[in-house]
């Protein structure tokens, strides 16, 4: 069956958790005629999901599908053009839903922010979804949505404008107001659980290219390191007096973007040095604030990667936020998040990429970019890249995206700071 033959354009598997539901809501909201269905474990939970989705849901199908049950993620993954995935953690999870999908040919989309999930998808599952013809599409929320295609809408003015390709690239997230998921650190634990018993695995997560299909075609750049603290005015002058730590996210940020940069044959360039930063102000306790949340950032990281095996599990995971569980809508609707990327061209062009979006960004806003990304692999099939494999948001359908952000209320805009 080929993919235009199929019944479903979007499956929503993992409907009933937090970021699920909200995700089919907004398809419900968004999708306009898109042939959806809801599938996961619990048919009778994902009924009384549908019952709250409003009128146009209300004949969408109910799948069973669990990952214990690769028989069921197969049939799943064969009856729909797309997978959208909302079940993690995913190095927990995910990987059955990868290889259902890898070989039915079919697209794929996931909220993971888990690095070594991500590098075993791609060295389990990248040739076959090539062959296939699927895209496996990770990263498709807050993380690492924001600074994947604001790096991508760079690339693209400064192609446009002919003044060469990205050096240093440095993205700042200039105000954020939300809480964090229970499933984003149900993500960080299982990296840190993973680094904390490997030191080869540690060894990885620290490589700049983590993500790379080939490390030797990488250049050799010296340090980028993944959580530095800066000077504003050391990014670009228009930030003169601000000051800045390490984006906690970074780690894996940082590794989608220069997936990107590879997947697309070095388009943004062989140069290309990329960072991430967080404003802390410029009153005058930011510079302490600053280097204090850079060293707590670094000695979160460092004690997480190797000593995360002595704490109990069970105590981890009592102290940490529980997956799909979340903030009540009136905290979802008050959250943002705003960034800017500063980049400067080989022929000494700036530019400025100003990212921004209401909603908390890690339930609301994530529910409406993992939306997006779905309905843009179901929907707007003549615009995504030819790229097959496990992909990124921008090397998969970068152009479609940039077209769809405006109606989904993502503002992106760039801007050349020199002219």
């Amino acid at each position: 069956m080929t993919s235009a033959e199929r019944e479903f354009d979007i499956v929503v598997y993992g409907a009933t958790g937090f970021v699920g539901k909200l995700t089919a809501e907004y398809l419900a909201r968004s999708g306009g005629d898109v042939r959806v269905a809801l599938a996961g474990r619990s048919p009778d939970k994902l009924l009384k999901v549908r019952e709250t989705l409003g009128e146009s849901a209300q004949n969408w199908p109910i799948l069973t599908a669990d990952a214990a049950s690769p028989s069921s993620l197969a049939d799943m993954a064969a009856r729909t053009r797309v997978v959208i995935t909302t079940v993690g953690p995913y190095s927990r999870y995910g990987l059955p839903l990868v290889a259902a999908c890898a070989a039915a040919g079919t697209d794929y989309a996931d909220l993971t922010g888990e690095a070594m999930f991500v590098r075993q998808s791609i060295d389990d599952y990248h040739k076959q979804a090539v062959d296939t013809g699927a895209r496996i599409v990770h990263a498709c929320g807050f993380d690492s949505i924001p600074s994947d295609m604001s790096v991508y809408a760079l690339y693209r003015r400064a192609q446009s404008d002919g003044t060469g390709e990205l050096g240093d690239t440095d993205f700042v997230l200039r105000g954020f107001s939300g809480g964090v998921s229970g499933g984003t650190v149900a993500s960080m634990i299982e990296v840190f659980r993973a680094s904390s018993n490997d030191p080869n695995t540690r060894r990885m997560l620290e490589d700049p290219y983590t993500l790379t299909q080939d490390r030797s075609a990488e250049p050799e750049l010296g340090p980028q390191p993944d959580l530095p603290w800066r000077r504003g005015r050391e990014i670009a002058p228009e930030l003169a007096g601000v000051w800045t730590t390490g984006f906690a996210m970074a780690m894996y940020n940082t590794r989608i973007v220069r997936r990107s940069n590879a997947l697309l044959e070095y388009a943004y360039g062989r140069r290309l040095r990329y960072a991430e930063y967080m404003s802390v102000g410029s009153s005058v306790a930011a510079p302490v604030v600053s280097a204090v949340a850079s060293a707590a950032n670094n000695g979160v990281v460092a004690l997480g990667s190797r000593f995360f095996r002595l704490l109990p599990r069970r105590l981890v995971e009592r102290i940490a936020p529980k997956p799909g569980t979340g903030p009540s809508e009136q905290a979802r609707d008050r959250g943002y998040y705003r960034a800017e990327t500063y980049t400067t061209t080989t022929t000494g062009a700036r530019y400025c990429a100003t990212i921004a979006q209401q909603g908390d960004p890690g339930y609301k806003a994530t529910s409406v970019m993992l939306g997006e990304c779905g309905l843009a692999l179901a929907l707007d099939r003549d615009k995504l890249s030819d790229l097959r494999g496990v992909l990124t948001p921008a090397a998969a359908m970068g152009d479609a995206l940039l077209d769809r952000f405006p109606a989904a209320g993502i503002s992106l805009q760039t801007v050349r700071l020199d002219d």
